[in-house]
Order: structure tokens, then sequence, then C-alpha cells
């Protein structure tokens, strides 16, 4: 599967118009933020407590109370993790990802500050901050800069050095993507430098300390707290945990991939972002990010990183709002002659399964548009 999409080389001057226009867009959304945007962050975080509380209390009672009426065990289970796996889905997606993003900080609510959040998943929210906020958003599908391109597991573009290893990648990606939290939260750990010989052991477990202190905690209340709660019925609350975290590890998982590995989506070496332009920034952005199709409630459950685009445009402008940009930000890139990639998310999903699939054996780059016009 081979990207057919031609975008078109833009002037300098064309360049510094397609950066105002969207610079604009962004001014135009600031200009017009208030109390509906604190009003909605508010109510998601209260719809989490509420809908993560329900989901714990049916599990409970479906564990406790099937034990004297069976006919109880499975439906009430069933509704209990599907209801807490929802819960950590929107406090991941909606809530936890875009406050720390900092797009509510204006609000002044310390409960909605992107410094002092810490998320329900086993990594902290320093790395995150460190690797996602800071690398993968300033060096976005930047090869050897951005650390989200394969999560140092996977090859999914042929820029990327091929090595048997590699050949293995379609197990690895489905167990990444079961325990996905686990490998976010290992990621700044830089675990490669270790085994390389480049990072000392005592360097290694000083910075797994907090990570480790994270973990402790995620086991201790999922898995230890809430199953000893149901006593000698807790088998059925530990597994609906388990459930629920795996289903919001693969939801996550697909996702990200979607945004950032279909089959349109480019890579870029550092020496193309050198003296790099605000045009040239946003064009980055746009050649390395895919949008998925699906309505409202997509938009919801992704966090609104439907619009991926749009949040690699705008990281720190509620997400909430990115419906309404897009608008105008896919007539901006239509009119400069540039791709918007966007689809369904089997549509999408499909080509990321296409790149795993394929570039696990050698496989040659492929040539790609400039950004720039060659000066004459």
């Amino acid at each position: 599967m081979t990207s057919t999409i031609r975008n078109r080389a833009l002037s300098a001057t064309e360049l510094q118009g397609f950066a105002a226009e969207l610079d604009a867009v962004r001014a135009r959304t600031v200009a017009t933020l208030g109390q509906r945007d604190a009003d909605y962050i508010r109510a998601v975080a209260a719809a989490v407590r509420w809908i993560g509380l329900g989901g714990r209390l049916l599990l409970m009672v479906g564990a406790i109370g099937g034990a004297f009426l069976p006919a109880l065990l499975w439906p009430a289970c069933i509704a209990g993790t599907l209801l807490l796996a929802l819960s950590k889905i929107l406090e991941n997606m909606e809530l936890g990802h875009n406050v720390m993003h900092g797009q509510f900080d204006w609000t002044g609510d310390p409960r909605l500050n992107g410094q002092g959040y810490e998320w329900d998943i086993a990594g902290t929210s320093d790395n995150w901050r460190k690797t996602h906020n800071h690398h993968h958003h300033t060096w976005t599908n930047v090869r050897g800069m951005d650390d989200d391109i394969g999560y140092g597991l996977l090859r999914l573009f042929p820029e990327q050095r091929w090595k048997p290893f590699h050949l293995f990648q379609p197990v690895i990606a489905v167990v990444f993507a079961v325990l996905f939290e686990w490998g976010i939260a290992i990621q700044d750990l830089r675990l490669g430098r270790w085994f390389a010989g480049k990072l000392r052991f005592a360097q290694l477990r000083e910075q797994f300390r907090p990570v480790g202190r994270k973990m402790g905690r995620q086991v201790l209340r999922d898995y230890v707290l809430w199953p000893l709660l149901a006593g000698p019925f807790f088998l059925p609350v530990l597994l609906g945990n388990v459930v629920a975290n795996v289903l919001r590890n693969l939801w996550t998982y697909t996702v990200i991939f979607c945004g950032h590995f279909t089959a349109d989506a480019e890579t870029f070496s550092r020496e193309s972002v050198r003296n790099e332009s605000r045009g040239q920034w946003y064009l980055r952005q746009l050649r390395g990010s895919s949008n998925l199709t699906g309505g409202r409630l997509m938009n919801l459950m992704t966090g609104n990183l439907s619009h991926q685009i749009e949040h690699h445009f705008f990281p720190d402008i509620p997400a909430n709002r990115y419906a309404a940009m897009a608008v105008e930000v896919r007539e901006i890139c239509a009119r400069h002659g540039q791709h918007y990639n966007t689809g369904s998310m089997p549509t999408q999903f499909g080509q990321v399964i296409w790149r795993i699939l394929r570039h696990a054996f050698p496989s040659r780059s492929r040539a790609s548009v400039p950004m720039t016009q060659a000066s004459a």
C-alpha cells in the first residue's frame, strides 16, 4: 500500500501565508475561550469519577452478589468492566492528555493545571510531559529526535534502519498494544542505552524510582485494594480491573497509531528541520499526522485526537475546539495544495497494520515531495 498523495511544494511567500492563516485560526479561537470550555472539561472530569465509581461498584455487586445469585455474576461484572474501561479511556484521552498539555491552565483551577495533574496510567505525568509534550510535539516525526516513531520497538517507515529483530514485530506490536501503558511508562528510561552499555545501572535505577513508585501505586489500587474489598469473592473484581486496563490500552494504542502511522504519514531527517520556519513547522506537522472521521462520539472517545492534525498545530488549545477549527484548517490546506489526511478508523488502522507487516522486512524509502520550491 503506497501513498499516491501529491502535496504541492510551496514558495517562501506561500509558506509565510500558510503560517499566517493558521496563526489567525489560533488567535480567533483563543479570543473566544471562556466559561463554556471550563464547564465542558469539568463535566468530563465529573463523568470520569462517576462512571469509574459506577463500574467499580457493579464489579463488587457482580462478585459478591453473584456468589449468592449466579444470574447476577456475568451481567454485573461485564457492565462494571466496560464502565471502568470507559472511565479510564475518558480520563486518559479527553481529560488527562489534554489537561497536561496546558489546555486549561488559563482557568486558574489547580485541578486543571497541566504541570500538577497526575493521570490514571502506569507512567508518571512528568515523564509524559517530557517525552510527549516536549520531544514529540517539538520534533514530530523527526527521525532520531521523536521517540514516538515506533517507540524504539517497531519499524514503521522505510527510512528506519532494518534489523533482523524487526521480523518479529507483528507479534511485538500485539504485545505492545496489550501492555501499552507499561511501554509508555518506561519509554523515557531509554533501556536500549543501558543494554548498549551507554548508561550505568546506578543511573537507570535513579531514573526508575519515580516510575516504579507510580507503577506500584497503580498495581496496589487496581489489583490489590479493590479486589480485597470483595473479600473471598475477589477474583471477578481482579479480572474486571485487568480487562478494563487492557481495553483502555488497546483503544489508546489504536488512536495514537492511527494519528501518526498511516500510509500517507511522513518522517523527516534532522537536517530538514534546521532553520525551520513557522510555515515549514506547520507543514511538517500536517504531513506527519492523520485524522479520524466518526462524529462527536469519536471525538469524545479519542480525546479529540480524531483531529490529530489540529492537535499537532495547536497542542495547547482546548481540544473540544478542534472540530470547529478543522473546518477552516481543511480549507486552508486545500487552498495551498496540501493533502488533509483523514479517514475512518478501520481504514486508517488498516494502513497502520500494513505498515507493521510490510516494514518488518527490508524496504526502501520513497521519494518525498519537498516542502518548499527550489530557489531559482
